[in-house]
């Protein structure tokens, strides 16, 4: 039988952890008066921008419900964040997606130089792996563990960069639905995937625990991703903070363009629920995990 709590509500879960992971945040990452004074600043306009922070807040949820301390998740779910962000500061750059606007403001490259924000990725990439190493909250084993899981995820072949690749290699291209999901798998999902086995990961929970967690995110990638190729084509640049329809105009394959609006809203609701499949099988309590799903379903920014 599953342990029973009280319910949480969703936005001020969320709010709370954000606040927490910007406070980790801010105590880990260079002050903007050290030098190199521009690299830091950089940095820090890409980090502090604003964030939804839901793959740190996912890395906090998955760990407490499997019974972690909140203190023994935030320097990892930090760590998340500063990944996401270095992602976030190379994909815009003019040789990937060539953007100019991020969490609504300008970005990294063009508030600063190309060569700034290269700079500034590459400084929250190594630093996110040095947080990890040295938090003095787990044991070494457990950092190992969350170094190979999280490393993985970026630059292995089913990791993030190499979904970057396959993305940009199919600009134009004819792609189909498989393909499609390759991509997003590695490209959105593979992140947000370490995130959540991160919390399963520092809780210490079985192997069988850590698997059905990977599960129910590879189902949440695929969600997002399917709801922010919807978001692309039917919000405004205010509502996303970042440009819109640039897919279209990149010849981008997304699930819209492959499959039309209401299709891609049906394979969303699809992946909702498989998410939600995995939860019933799991043995601990999964209302908080339920609400980050429903969350990542019908979100409008």
């Amino acid at each position: 039988m599953k342990p029973s709590f009280e319910p949480v509500n969703l936005a001020d879960y969320l709010a709370g952890a954000a606040a927490e992971v910007d406070r980790t945040l801010e105590r880990l990452v260079p002050s903007p008066t050290d030098a190199p004074q521009v690299l830091h600043q950089a940095i820090r306009w890409s980090l502090f921008a604003g964030g939804k922070r839901l793959r740190p807040a996912l890395t906090i949820a998955v760990g407490e419900a499997f019974g972690a301390a909140r203190e023994s998740l935030l320097a990892t779910a930090a760590a998340l964040e500063m990944l996401h962000t270095y992602s976030l500061i190379h994909d815009d750059l003019p040789a990937m997606d060539d953007d100019d606007l991020r969490r609504g403001r300008a970005t990294c490259h063009i508030q600063f130089d190309e060569a700034t924000a290269i700079l500034a990725g590459d400084a929250l990439q190594s630093l996110a792996f040095q947080t990890i190493a040295q938090d003095p909250l787990l044991d070494v084993d457990t950092r190992l563990r969350l170094i190979a899981r999280i490393a993985g995820a970026i630059g292995t072949p089913d990791g993030m960069v190499a979904g970057q690749a396959l993305d940009l290699a199919a600009e134009a291209a004819l792609v189909d639905s498989v393909g499609l999901a390759v991509i997003h798998h590695k490209k959105t999902g593979a992140l947000i995937n370490a995130a959540a086995c991160a919390g399963v990961v520092i809780a210490g929970a079985a192997r069988s625990e850590v698997e059905q967690v990977a599960e129910y995110a590879a189902h949440l990638g695929l969600l997002f991703q399917i709801t922010d190729d919807l978001l692309d084509v039917t919000a405004s640049a205010d509502d996303l903070g970042k440009t819109p329809g640039k897919d279209e105009r990149a010849q981008k394959a997304t699930y819209v363009s492959l499959f039309g609006l209401e299709r891609a809203r049906a394979m969303a609701a699809a992946e909702y629920e498989a998410a939600g499949h995995v939860l019933d099988q799991m043995n601990c309590e999964t209302g908080l995990l339920r609400s980050i799903a429903e969350h990542f379903h019908t979100r409008r920014t």
